[in-house]
Formats: structure tokens, C-alpha cells, sequence
């Protein structure tokens, strides 16, 4: 396993294919390259409990990604789920609004000293999100604005981290804990197109920016050579 501060371990590859045979081949072959993998509604709708304990099988961190968002009960019930699977990070809608995130921690306090703690992180905004977006939802301000009122209601709701686009990471980090997660998706590389995703960064940017993990999924899974790919992000992070 990477340890999580190196180059590697901060990087998570989206498994994102509804195929668990794809995805564990996908496992190993990156799996010593990097420091974990996201695991979101797609593969586990298909696949469910063992694609994660596959994934945990390689020795790596496992951010299980489903964006749980309904009423509080209904949550703090999937987060205690979620619990006995030994994932790393999960995460919650914080547009879910302030009873329904203090509900998503209550189930840390059952645990036992010493036992291993699921780290809350809170969706803030969609990286496929813009302002067209937030104008036709009713959402007041830039999306800037929106994600750091957003990351100020996690904080204050005692959640572990957020999500957020790499293109507000360091107005994020500049409000948050110093020991707050912030997990980057839309990364693409410089020759890359941007597909669906909207507020994107290289990812030397968003590390430097200050990014705790960075998640990475076609250019590295839609790649001729995955594990090289993995290693070339890798390589180009640890010249930061």
C-alpha cells in the first residue's frame, strides 16, 4: 500500500464500468501504482460488497463514492452500512442540508477506540456543474462561492473532508482545518479533452493547489497501458 502523503497514495483511479471483471483487472494492474480507487454508483450497483473487498484484497484504499442524500434516518442507516465494509472515504450530499450531515457522522461515535474511521466527505458541487447549472437550479452565487459555503456547512457539521473541482481547492483550503480532506475529481491531463466534466485542472495544479487526493479515471482507465499512465501522473507529481 502507498502510504497516503507519497505521490502515489494520493492518487484514486475511478473505476467507473459496470463490468466488476474489468474493473478487478483494472486493480491489478495499477494497484502498486497508486493509492487507492473510487468505487462509485455504476460499479457498485452492478457488482455491490465484493467489488469493494476485491478492491481492498490489492492493498489499497478504497473511496466509495455514492453520495448518499435523503432524509437524515435514511442516511445515517447507509453510513453505518457503509462502516462494516472497510472502506476509506465515503461520501454525502452536503446540499443535503445541516440536519442530514450531522446525521452522516453520528454512526463514527459507535465505534470502538482504536477501530478503523471512515472518513465523511461532503459533495459539494458536481464538477459537470457551471453557473448555467446553478441558474436553472435556484442555487445563489457563482460556483465558487457556492462551494465554500458549502465546505463551511461540512466543516461545521463535523464532517471529515469535502469534494469539490479543482479549480476551487485553494480558496477551500485557505477556509478549512488544515487537517481537512479535499478530494479532486475532474483531473485531466494537459492534452486532454475535458468530456462531461466542467471545472477541471491538470494534476500538478490541483495538488499544488492543495488537493489531498486526486481522482483520476479515463486518462488512466480508457488508456493502451493503464499502469503506465498511472506511473507517468505519478512521476510528474513527485517533481512538485
Amino acid at each position: 500500500m502507498n502510504h497516503p502523503s507519497s505521490p502515489a497514495g494520493r492518487l484514486l483511479v475511478a473505476l467507473d464500468t459496470a463490468d466488476r471483471a474489468v474493473a478487478e483487472q483494472l486493480m491489478r494492474e495499477v494497484a502498486p501504482y497508486v493509492g487507492g480507487f473510487k468505487i462509485g454508483k455504476t460499479l457498485f450497483t452492478a457488482a455491490g460488497p465484493p467489488v469493494v473487498a476485491a478492491a481492498l484484497a490489492t492493498g489499497a484504499r478504497v473511496f466509495l463514492d455514492l453520495k448518499f442524500h435523503d432524509i437524515p434516518h435514511t442516511v445515517a442507516g447507509a453510513v453505518a452500512a457503509v462502516m462494516q465494509l472497510g472502506v476509506h472515504l465515503c461520501t454525502v450530499h452536503t446540499l443535503g442540508g445541516r440536519a442530514m450531515l450531522q446525521a452522516a457522522v453520528e454512526p463514527l461515535a459507535a465505534l470502538p477506540p482504536g477501530s478503523q474511521r471512515p472518513t465523511i466527505l461532503g459533495v459539494t458541487l458536481l464538477t459537470s456543474a457551471d453557473q448555467a447549472t446553478l441558474d436553472e437550479i435556484g442555487l445563489a452565487g457563482t460556483p465558487e462561492k457556492v462551494v465554500l459555503r458549502l465546505a463551511r456547512l461540512a466543516v461545521d457539521c463535523g464532517l471529515g473532508g469535502v469534494v469539490c473541482s479543482p479549480q476551487e481547492v485553494a480558496a477551500v483550503r485557505r477556509l478549512v482545518p488544515k487537517d481537512f480532506v479535499i478530494v479532486t475529481p475532474g483531473i485531466r491531463l494537459p492534452d486532454a479533452i475535458p468530456d462531461d466534466q466542467r471545472r477541471v485542472l491538470t494534476p500538478r495544479a490541483a495538488l499544488a493547489a492543495g488537493a489531498t487526493y486526486l481522482v483520476v479515471g479515463r486518462p488512466i482507465t480508457a488508456a493502451a497501458d493503464p499502469a503506465a499512465a498511472a506511473q507517468r501522473i505519478v512521476e510528474d507529481l513527485a517533481t512538485l
